[in-house]
């Protein structure tokens, strides 16, 4: 099986071609592949396979063989993928989901791709549909006890469900410790994208994230548009445009209001090929 290595801001995922059809099976195979100490090592694994509905279909399976609704890194990797490998010569490109349909724009110099941009739908706050067992209309800064002490959290999905808090340092954080117990709090029946965020200035945060299924990575697309909406909802930030700084890089994201709809825009990057 042939492969390809890429990141979207130290996010890492396995591409797979399955244009032609798919032989292994995704959930053992992205177990095995992103092992860090036996396999290639990586968040996970993501096949680009045909669709009926839109250019390409997007299947993405995190490191413990889950499969996930969306990510946001991994398809603005996706669509540089396509582009890049002669699978199209769009470059405006739509991309079925299980979170829906996607659209990214890339964004070009000359003939290389240096940073894309997703339209990564409406947020969703409603608890029921995030989810998260909680009886109002919305979660937002709402105290829970995790790890023996109160949390002030909020909730939404961005096809994957989120919760955000508030910290005064993020590098100092025992993530590892922590991430878990919210991962598996008896409040989110789907597990739970938990990201720890601290304010910059009025239009910067800075966020850690513990994935479900994947633990701690380096980025994470889907929760820095859960932070962006977040932050605004709570008056951490002053404007609809946000910049997100990860581990591994910088995101900016945009919340238009009028359309109910997040925009992300980030970098993609090759790191090698190879065959299993």
């Amino acid at each position: 099986m042939k492969f390809t290595k890429m990141h979207g801001i130290g996010n890492d995922y396995i591409y797979v071609n399955c244009m032609d059809g798919m032989d292994f099976d995704p959930e053992q195979t992205s177990i095995a592949l992103s092992d860090r100490h036996f396999g290639v090592g990586s968040d996970g694994m993501i096949l680009i396979c045909p669709s009926d509905k839109a250019d390409f279909r997007m299947r993405m399976f995190n490191a413990d063989g889950s499969e996930g609704k969306m990510c946001g890194n991994g398809i603005r990797c996706f669509a540089k993928y396509v582009y890049c490998k002669g699978l199209t010569d769009k470059t405006v490109i739509s991309i079925e989901t299980l979170a829906g349909i996607k659209t990214a724009w890339l964004i070009l110099n000359g003939q290389e791709v240096v940073s894309i941009r997703v339209d990564m739908g409406s947020p969703v706050l409603a608890p029921s549909l995030i989810p998260v067992e909680f009886a109002g209309e919305r979660m937002v800064n709402e105290a829970i006890e995790v790890g023996g002490r109160e949390w002030n959290v909020t909730a939404v999905s961005m096809g994957n469900p989120h919760c955000v808090t508030y910290v005064d340092d993020v590098d100092g954080l025992a993530i590892e410790k922590i991430g878990p117990q919210f991962e598996h709090h008896a409040l989110f029946p789907e597990r739970v994208n938990t990201e720890f965020v601290k304010k910059i200035d009025d239009t910067t945060v800075q966020m850690r994230v513990w994935e479900r299924g994947s633990g701690e990575t380096w980025a994470c697309g889907t929760g820095a548009c859960a932070v962006a909406v977040a932050s605004i909802l709570n008056g951490v930030v002053s404007s609809d445009s946000v910049k997100v700084k990860l581990r591994g890089g910088d995101l900016h994201i945009e919340w238009n209001r009028e359309e109910n709809t997040v925009y992300m825009t980030g970098p993609a990057t090759f790191v090698y090929e190879g065959e299993v």
